[in-house]
C-alpha cells in the first residue's frame, strides 16, 4: 500500500525568517537578507570611499598650514587663537581618521569622529551661507574669502557633507567590513 503524505501544516505557519524564505521572493525580507548579505562590501566601499576623502583632505591641507588657519578664520565663529589651533590640528586628525578608516582599524570611533566632524562642517558652512559670508569653504585645501560674485556653492557642499555624514553614520552602526584590520584582531563580521 502506498504511503499517504501528510500535508506540511507546520511548515505554512512557521513564521517567515531569512533562513526560510523562499530565494525568489520579493519584498522587504529579500531586501533585508540581501543587504545583510552584502552589507560587509558595501561598507567597505563606504570605509575606503570616507577615508580617501579624509586623507585628500588633510594632506591637501597639511602643506600649507597657514591657508588652513585662514579657512578655519574665514567662517568667523571661532576665537582667533582657537581658530589657528583648529586649522594646524584638523589637517593632521583628517589624515588619521582617514588612515584608520582606510585600514579599518578601530572603525566604529573613527566613523564616530568622522560624523561629528562632518556636522560640524555642515553647521559652519551654514552659519556661513545663513549670515551672507562669501567664504571658499577649505575643505580640501585654500579657503578663506572669495571674490565678489564668485559663488560659494554652499548647497554642493552642504549635500557632500551631509552624504558622507549618512556614509560615517552606516560605518558607526555596521562597522563591520571586509578585508578590514578589526575583522583580522577582533573576529568579528
Amino acid at each position: 500500500m502506498a504511503s499517504m503524505k501528510e500535508p506540511d501544516v507546520e511548515k505554512s505557519t512557521r513564521p517567515s525568517t531569512p533562513e526560510t524564505d523562499n530565494p525568489g521572493e520579493k519584498g522587504p525580507r529579500s531586501i533585508t537578507r540581501l543587504f545583510h548579505n552584502y552589507y560587509p562590501w558595501l561598507g567597505l566601499l563606504l570605509r575606503l570611499g570616507v577615508g580617501a576623502v579624509w586623507v585628500t583632505a588633510g594632506a591637501m591641507k597639511i602643506s600649507n598650514l597657514n591657508q588652513s588657519v585662514i579657512a578655519v578664520q574665514a567662517y568667523q565663529i571661532l576665537p582667533n587663537s582657537v581658530a589657528q589651533a583648529v586649522g594646524i590640528v584638523l589637517p593632521m586628525i583628517e589624515i588619521a581618521i582617514g588612515l584608520l578608516l582606510i585600514l579599518g582599524l578601530a572603525t566604529a570611533p573613527a566613523a564616530i569622529v568622522s560624523g561629528l566632524l562632518f556636522l560640524a562642517f555642515v553647521i559652519g558652512i551654514s552659519a556661513a551661507w545663513a549670515r551672507g559670508l562669501q567664504i571658499d569653504c577649505g575643505c580640501f585645501g585654500g579657503g578663506g574669502e572669495l571674490e565678489e560674485g564668485v559663488d560659494p556653492g554652499y548647497l554642493g557642499k552642504l549635500l557632500q557633507d551631509g552624504g558622507l555624514l549618512l556614509c560615517s553614520a552606516l560605518l558607526v552602526w555596521r562597522p563591520g567590513t571586509k578585508f578590514s584590520a578589526d575583522e583580522l584582531i577582533f573576529k568579528t563580521k
